[in-house]
């Protein structure tokens, strides 16, 4: 299987086990991911980059110091500006956050439901999954130019 087609492959089952959602910012250097894909709806998207949410988002201030992976409700005494309570309104209702680091970068997803919160072999499968999608992407810069164009407009596509 190409790399491409074993990223495409990755995140699509993250996608199905996230029926509302998810944000993955791979490869995260100082504050910026190499590659940033979203799945989430668009006016939550849309919400959370007007208000500048990431600043104070508790999956993130998580993710950023932590390995592993906790569900959204284990975050909430952490989240003092409601970011969580927040997406809730717009169908986010259970989540987990999920933080990797291998080869010196970081990545971290943070994956939604609405119906039920996450089972612990299922938050364990999102955690492998991830692994595996940091794994396959760290020598992105490696990669040939149509697979890097390839991410660009997947990460587009999934985003809007």
């Amino acid at each position: 299987m190409t790399p491409r087609a074993s990223i495409a492959a990755l995140l699509q089952e993250m996608d199905r086990q996230s029926p509302a959602g998810f944000a993955i910012a791979l490869h995260i250097r100082f504050t910026t991911p190499t590659y940033l894909f979203q799945s989430y709806p668009g006016r939550w998207l849309e919400y959370y980059s007007a208000e500048g949410l990431v600043l104070y988002d508790p999956t993130v201030h998580w993710g950023l110091q932590n390995f592993g992976h906790i569900r959204w409700g284990d975050l909430e005494p952490i989240d003092s500006r409601g970011v969580l309570k927040k997406a809730k309104d717009f169908g986010l209702m259970n989540g987990v956050a999920i933080a990797v680091m291998q080869s010196g970068t970081r990545t971290i997803g943070s994956f939604a439901r609405a119906d039920r919160d996450y089972h612990d072999e299922e938050m364990q499968d999102l955690e492998s999954l991830l692994s595996q999608l940091h794994a396959t992407t760290v020598g992105a810069s490696e990669l040939s130019q149509a697979d890097k164009r390839a991410l660009t407009e997947l990460s587009i596509r999934l985003t809007h």
